[in-house]
């Protein structure tokens, strides 16, 4: 249950303010974090064998990738029509 609160929270609360340029900066970086976290957690693909490796290899490098971005957009900081920039 708490996990599943976690997630609302993370995936919802945080991502829609990101998209809203609000405190997008140090965000970033929290979901970064968290999606790290996560990938670790579900995506352990060095412990499967067949097509379940093959799949969690996948969407772990995938979530990586989102993390590059995340932490991309952390460096570079949300756009001019963002609630950071008002």
């Amino acid at each position: 249950m708490l996990a599943a609160i976690i997630a609302i929270v993370m995936e919802l609360g945080v991502s829609s303010a990101i998209v809203l340029g609000f405190y997008a900066r140090p965000l970033a970086i929290v979901i970064a974090i968290y999606t790290f976290g996560t990938s670790i957690i579900a995506h352990h693909y060095w412990n499967m064998t067949g097509i379940a490796q093959y799949t969690n290899m996948v969407n772990f490098y995938k979530n990586l990738s989102i993390i590059g971005g995340l932490l991309l957009l952390s460096v570079t900081g949300p756009g001019k029509y963002s609630l950071d920039r008002k």
